[in-house]
């Protein structure tokens, strides 16, 4: 082997320790970005030379080294609060999809950067814009099983109209029998009490009725229910409206406990919004129809009062806050007091990750040595959770790679000596001449 191929030998040391140094200069500048996966070079031996020796003994000399790989880090990053709540980390095995144009590719590309937010169509968007990938829920909040832009904002929860009023409240047993008329003009003198509830038509407007109790014999009472005309078809603003023709009636065991109370639907006709719309009267389980006579309105020795009056209708109502589960599922919640599940985010897992490409941007790609990408739900086939209000840190370790760029500084000094020794040599080698 001659001199000048020792000098290119060093030479591949020279380069190979420089690469080195490169990577680990990436590494350490990319020590606090969100979701960096850090990477090594690798080096392998270059092709040897076989020698013919003494006693024609084979020998091998090395021509020196080469970079064989780059290979990426793929280990988890340390998980950092931020508290909000389009942050996300995976934690476990998988990537976040989004899809957009990235430096000229148009595509699926993929992340551990969970760095999201809302942009102003409601599209769950990366801080680049391109959008995540997910499973949009429908109204009712069921999540669909095809992948697709994540839309989550500008999104409303639609009025619902009434159709039960919910009642627990007691009577007092010692009230007086009413024995005037009923009037419905002055209804708080001819009952002895009430409890009020809004219910809501078919585009969402609240109308306040009043239920008056009226004790018109012993453990006998009846129950009229009253709104304003001025929300009603027909109606008088200012002039209540029965909704319940003729009373309804509520009778009760010697214990106080509810005896009969036959069901009271009406129709209600809200101004300018659906016609008939039905409306049932809840009091209680009876002990006449198998109940426990307990679960709505009773008849005690006490004070009569309103445990809750409730009714299953609510008004319109726009997005006001999100939250997101470790399935990724989204749940919104509305200014109706009303929440579902918007959708959910997807997750990605490839058989090896290692081998994708970087694409900058916080972005992977993937090529045939990775394999493809599947889609699916957090927590499932391997994949990992989400994390909501955090972000995945950098897993660059900063103390291993100042020793591997001492190493690396090393070598290659070492690798010049070897250049320069060459020289040295070949210098003496031609004042043999002289």
């Amino acid at each position: 082997m001659s001199l000048i191929s020792s000098m290119y030998t060093g030479a591949t040391g020279l380069e190979s320790n420089s690469t080195d140094l490169s990577v680990i200069g990436d590494n350490i500048a990319n020590a606090n970005t969100i979701g960096f996966k850090a990477s090594r070079a690798s080096f392998s031996d270059a092709m040897a030379q076989q020698l013919i020796g003494e006693g024609s003994m084979m020998s091998q000399v090395g021509l020196g080294t080469h970079l064989q790989a780059v290979q990426k880090i793929i280990t988890q990053g340390a998980l950092t609060n931020t508290g909000l709540a389009t942050d996300l980390a995976v934690d476990g095995n998988g990537y976040f999809v989004v899809s957009g144009a990235h430096n000229g590719s148009t595509g699926q590309f993929y992340t551990r950067a969970g760095q999201f937010t809302l942009d102003k169509s409601g599209f769950l968007v990366n801080l680049e814009g391109l959008h995540v990938q997910g499973y949009t829920a429908g109204p009712t909040g069921i999540v669909g099983t095809t992948p697709g832009d994540l839309k989550v904002g500008n999104t409303d929860s639609p009025a619902v109209a009434s159709t039960t009023v919910n009642v627990r409240a007691n009577l007092d047993a010692a009230a007086p029998i009413i024995v005037a008329a009923w009037d419905p003009a002055n209804p708080g003198a001819t009952s002895n009490f009430s409890n009020s509830v809004t219910v809501y038509d078919s585009l969402g407007a609240g109308h306040q009725v009043d239920v008056y109790y009226r004790k018109t014999a012993a453990n006998t009472w009846e129950y009229h229910a009253l709104t304003d005309g001025g929300g009603t078809t027909g109606g008088t603003a200012g002039t209540p409206v029965e909704l319940i023709t003729p009373p309804g009636t509520l009778t009760f065991n010697t214990n106080g406990t509810l005896l009969t109370a036959p069901a009271a639907t009406v129709t209600f006709n809200p101004i300018n919004a659906a016609q008939g719309q039905p409306l049932t009267f809840n009091l209680g389980d009876p002990t006449g129809a198998a109940g426990t006579g307990l679960l709505g309105v009773t008849q005690f020795a006490a004070p009569s009062g309103t445990a809750s009056v409730g009714q299953d209708g609510y008004s319109s109502g726009s997005l006001t806050h999100i939250a997101i589960d470790k399935e990724g599922k989204i749940n919104g919640s509305f200014t109706n007091g009303q929440s579902r599940v918007l959708g959910q985010v997807a997750t990605a897992i490839v058989k090896a990750p290692d081998k994708m490409d970087r694409v900058g941007g916080n972005l992977f790609a993937v090529n045939p040595q990775s394999g493809q990408a599947t889609l699916g739900a957090a927590g499932t086939a391997g994949r990992g959770g989400i994390v909501a209000g955090a972000l995945e840190q950098s897993n660059v370790d900063l103390a291993n790679e100042f020793v591997r760029m001492i190493a690396a500084q090393r070598g290659y000094q070492a690798s010049s000596k070897t250049v320069t020794t060459a020289d040295q040599l070949l210098a003496e080698l031609m004042t043999l001449k002289r």
